[in-house]
């Protein structure tokens, strides 16, 4: 089930429980009725809200799930000046990537962009460190390109390889 199936039905519980609170009580019966239809129209209105939220990206102030997470992949960024920093980010604890808005900061966009341009450059990827966590320390990079892997190691004698005898004549 969905974050937005198990949030929907947790409200939808507990308007119901208002409803027939409302129903129940010793009220004239167009106050009954009122909270009646106040029940019914805060039911569609509810689910609209919670799906027009997965739409949209979430402040990194605001994660509470995975607010621990040491580092995250950067999987698409776009910046808009002086408004915020938007990016997409790959949790190892989630299994699907999140959207997420920074404020804007003139450093960690040049931070990302500088990183998006070394990544491009050794065909890596960019991450991001404590991605949740508000640190006053500005010595830190926030966002970095991960280092090129190195080839295999090769050793010799594999069989694939040749060996040169040197004759002692």
């Amino acid at each position: 089930m969905s974050q937005l199936s198990a949030l929907f039905f947790v409200a939808l519980a507990l308007v119901t429980g208002l409803g027939l609170i409302a129903v129940w009580s010793r009220r004239k019966l167009v106050i009954r009725f009122g909270a009646v239809a106040l029940t019914a129209a805060f039911i569609p209105l509810s689910y609209a809200a919670f799906s027009e939220l997965l739409s949209k990206p979430k402040p990194v102030s605001l994660e509470w799930a995975n607010r621990n997470a040491e580092e995250a992949t950067v999987l698409a960024s776009q910046m808009q000046e002086n408004v915020a920093i938007y990016i997409w980010l790959a949790l190892p604890e989630a299994t699907e990537p999140r959207a997420y808005v920074l404020p804007w900061d003139r450093r960690t966009a040049q931070q990302l962009q500088g990183a998006n341009r070394q990544a491009e450059k050794t065909k890596s990827k960019v991450r991001m460190r404590r991605p949740f966590q508000v640190s006053i320390d500005t010595r830190d990079e926030l966002f970095y390109a991960t280092p090129q892997r190195s080839g295999p190691e090769k050793t010799p004698g594999n069989g694939n390889a040749m060996v040169y005898n040197r004759s002692n004549q």
